[in-house]
């Protein structure tokens, strides 16, 4: 790769259509990911057995699992919300942090959809180069903000499940001018949150990217390889902050708002 070659977008790229809907790289890349989390519960789950020495597969989901558990549980310290909130914790990391490392892979990014030969499509072919077919789906705002809309609806209805109607009381308190001004802030803070939850994950992630291909395009073979390791650890953090953010959202809002 040379510097000539960089190529950097910062919205996902179109790479095919299925009828008039547009399948991009990171839409492609997150299927992809997907699938293989779909494929390796498949199989860890027809693997599972009940012993005491659990091996292969089974072995490395369940510490991956009784490791999350265990997070989870810390924060909670009660079994019931535990029980309640791992599930959606455990994908949001795993989902993350796959996509995080899956972008990392040698060819994610430098593997480009054939260009088309079609007669309509040659002159456009000709003035822009073609799209990598594979892209991080974290490195898309597009899937960051859906994570985020996610963790935010979520922790509404897990605050309604636990306090009903009294939830509300946090957004609209008549009580006293202050506590509705309270109140308003409390609105505007949950919407504030999805765009620091979608900004943040997908602002690192795409810098990271950025930063390898810039690397790789101007540095000799092998110089860039630390800067590969910086950007594991970065893509694990960033799964860990947005998973554990959401959790302490999570259990707050089954708390009383009179206990805060």
């Amino acid at each position: 790769m040379t510097a000539d070659s960089i190529h950097i977008s910062l919205s996902a790229e179109t790479i095919f259509h299925v009828g008039n809907f547009a399948i991009t790289n990171s839409m492609f890349t997150t299927s992809v990911v997907s699938f293989l989390m779909i494929l390796i519960a498949v199989l860890a789950n027809r693997q599972l057995k009940a012993t005491d020495r659990p091996t292969g597969l089974q072995n490395f989901v369940e510490w991956v699992i009784e490791a999350l558990f265990t997070l989870v549980h810390s924060i909670t310290q009660d079994l019931k919300k535990t029980n309640r909130f791992f599930p959606l914790i455990a994908t949001f990391f795993l989902f993350i942090l796959l996509n995080n490392w899956f972008g990392l892979l040698p060819g994610v990014g430098s593997i480009l959809k054939s260009k088309a030969t079609d007669e309509h499509a040659i002159e456009e072919v000709a003035q822009e180069p073609a799209p990598p077919l594979f892209r991080a789906g974290t490195a898309d705002l597009n899937t960051t903000l859906a994570l985020a809309l996610i963790s935010i609806l979520a922790t509404q209805l897990f605050g309604m499940q636990s306090q009903k109607l009294s939830y509300f009381k946090k957004f609209l308190n008549f009580s006293s001018p202050i506590m509705f001004f309270v109140g308003i802030l409390e609105l505007i803070s949950e919407f504030a949150k999805i765009i620091s939850f979608a900004f943040r994950l997908f602002g690192n992630i795409f810098a990271g990217e950025v930063l390898l291909v810039v690397i790789a395009a101007l540095l000799p073979l092998g110089v860039p390889l630390p800067f590969y390791g910086l950007e594991l650890f970065v893509g694990f953090i960033q799964a860990l902050v947005f998973s554990m953010l959401s959790l302490v959202f999570f259990n707050m809002a089954t708390i009383s708002h009179d206990e805060h």
